[in-house]
């Protein structure tokens, strides 16, 4: 069971199938400023938020940083499993 203290890291699919991968404590609040554009990633400017394709939970920043960190290195295909797995 996840505490609200809890960080996510998440992935969103962009409206141009690209992924955006990030770390929050609130997963539906940063997703509604991703679509909104206001607080959002200056990654979405040019294709909109479509969906939270991923999420996985983290009993902190740390860790949830360095999980980031390791999904961004990762090549689209191996992103697609990942997600796929879940």
């Amino acid at each position: 069971m996840t505490k609200s203290n809890d960080w996510f890291v998440y992935i969103i699919e962009a409206e141009n199938g690209h992924f955006y991968t990030g770390i929050t404590t609130d997963i539906e609040r940063r997703f509604s400023e991703h679509q909104s554009k206001q607080g959002g990633a200056r990654f979405f400017h040019t294709s909109s938020a479509k969906q939270i394709v991923f999420q996985e939970p983290h009993p902190d920043r740390s860790s949830a940083s360095k999980r980031e960190a390791a999904i961004k290195k990762l090549p689209r295909k191996a992103k697609i499993e990942l997600i796929e797995k879940r």
